[in-house]
């Protein structure tokens, strides 16, 4: 049960930072951000692709995870919840 406790928790901490990094660069950016939920598309989020390359930058750095080097066939998220989802897939 340790190890299930272990990787939830770990997906818990994936998605604090990810979220926390969609917040601190929209406001540094100022993007007006919508209320982020998993089914926010990330078109109506109030973020560019700019603001998208500064955070997965900034998650690199952070979690140490790029999942989208090295991905020719990956497919590309569409919502909120599907990036998140990318990083806690790479973590995992």
């Amino acid at each position: 049960m340790k190890a299930n406790d272990d990787s939830a928790q770990e997906a818990v901490s994936i998605r604090m930072a990810i979220t926390a990094t969609i917040t601190k660069v929209a406001a540094e950016q100022s993007k007006a951000l919508a209320a982020l939920s998993d089914d926010l598309a990330l078109m109506d989020s109030g973020l560019d692709s700019l603001c998208i390359a500064i955070i997965v930058a900034r998650l690199d750095d952070e979690l140490s995870l790029d999942p989208f080097s090295g991905a020719d066939d990956m497919m590309l998220p569409v919502t909120v919840g599907d990036f998140i989802r990318i990083y806690e897939n790479a973590a995992a």
